[in-house]
């Protein structure tokens, strides 16, 4: 499926559009004054997913020396399963590559096997687990790492 719409740098007028795909996505979500906070944060990179306007996806990670730590992707449930998440993992790997990084961690829950999926499609690997690292539903998380060949 081709994707009509762009992926862009989030800016601070897109909090709510981003705050309400979260909320909609985690069952527990950041705030949007967290949100706001990564705005200002110097080491947080953002990229929003937008089409017709609207911001359908985010994803975001933070930016440590020469790895980034990927701290959320989400997208809209009516957009679910379009590519949208393929194209914002897609847009942080290319930043990770023209910035020096020379890695890529995050983790997951155990049972979002979508998630999972997609991000050993971009050649992550299981490296750890962390018990019960989730809480509403309890759940441990899968650590992943993809180290980046291409600097």
């Amino acid at each position: 499926m081709t994707l009509k719409g762009i992926v862009r740098r989030m800016t601070e007028e897109d909090i709510d559009s981003v705050y309400e795909i979260e909320k909609l996505s985690f069952s527990v979500p950041w705030s949007r004054e967290s949100f706001l906070a990564e705005m200002e944060n110097e080491n947080a990179i953002y990229f929003v997913y937008e089409e017709d306007s609207k911001v359908w996806g985010f994803a975001g990670m933070y930016h440590i020396i020469d790895e980034g730590h990927i701290t959320n992707i989400a997208v809209h449930p009516q957009k679910r399963k379009q590519g949208i998440g393929r194209a914002l993992l897609s847009a942080l790997l290319c930043y990770a590559k023209e910035n020096g990084m020379v890695a890529l961690t995050l983790e997951v829950r155990s049972k979002n096997i979508p998630a999972i999926s997609l991000y050993k499609r971009f050649g992550f690997e299981e490296a750890g687990l962390r018990k019960n690292y989730y809480t509403n539903p309890p759940d441990d998380a899968i650590i992943m790492w993809l180290y980046i060949k291409d600097n």
